[in-house]
């Protein structure tokens, strides 16, 4: 009995390793091509309109087409759609803070921002193994909520009301609900509660996109 016991942990051991060994190469590899597309976006001079087509078609593909392709190989095809997509929108982001005097520095300081949050989140859950699973609910209300305070925001400045404390408060409550994510989604990994790697990558790599484009806001607020 012990003998099996032992055998199904070890089995389970390596399964946990495979999805997150996957998660992080494809990661990795969702990131770099990301940055591909954004730089080709911001080569042609892409509108803030077109990038945000763009943007809304990646979550439509996250939404719709991911959920029923996330265990088959078109899986992999849908994911590099939904993050070239995704820094294809990002690049007239880029572009419009670039044009700052001190836009490098405003891009750098938020990458390295992005970096270390998600490297230093990320090492004190695979060290400490603690098991995040407590957070789920913060998590789903905070995403709905996160939506809703989105369309508001858009909504209120569309009227032409003064909204830069609001998206000030909700670029630093994106940043708070995106390290719970991350925290979350990488406990999930290493205790079996995610054992699909595209999923996770999806997961991850949108809460390093949500940290990086909230720390460029914080940053060039006073440029704004």
């Amino acid at each position: 009995m012990q003998e099996v016991y032992t055998q199904s942990a070890a089995s389970s051991s390596v399964e946990v390793n495979k999805v997150l060994r996957n998660t992080y190469m494809l990661l990795a590899l969702t990131l770099l091509f990301s940055a591909v597309t954004a730089g080709i976006s911001m080569a042609i001079g892409m509108g803030r309109g077109t990038g945000l087509v763009m943007s809304l078609a990646a979550m439509a593909l996250i939404w719709f087409v991911l959920p029923r392709t996330a265990n088959s190989s078109s899986g992999l095809l849908v994911v590099f759609a939904f993050t070239g997509l995704i820094g294809a929108g990002i690049g007239p982001l880029l572009s419009h803070y670039l044009s700052f005097a001190n836009g490098p520095s405003i891009v750098m300081q938020a990458l390295g921002g992005t970096a270390i949050t998600f490297l230093g989140l990320s090492a004190y859950t695979l060290i400490s193994r603690k098991n995040f699973n407590f957070l789920q609910g913060f998590v789903t209300i905070g995403i709905i909520v996160m939506l809703v305070a989105m369309l508001v925001l858009i909504g209120a400045s569309l009227f032409g009301f003064n909204v830069s404390g609001l998206s000030l408060a909700f670029s630093a409550g994106v940043i708070l609900l995106m390290s719970a994510l991350i925290l979350y989604q990488t406990s999930e990994i290493i205790h079996g509660g995610e054992t699909n790697y595209l999923l996770a990558t999806t997961s991850l790599y949108l809460s390093i996109v949500n940290i990086f484009t909230s720390l460029l806001h914080l940053l060039g607020m006073s440029d704004d």
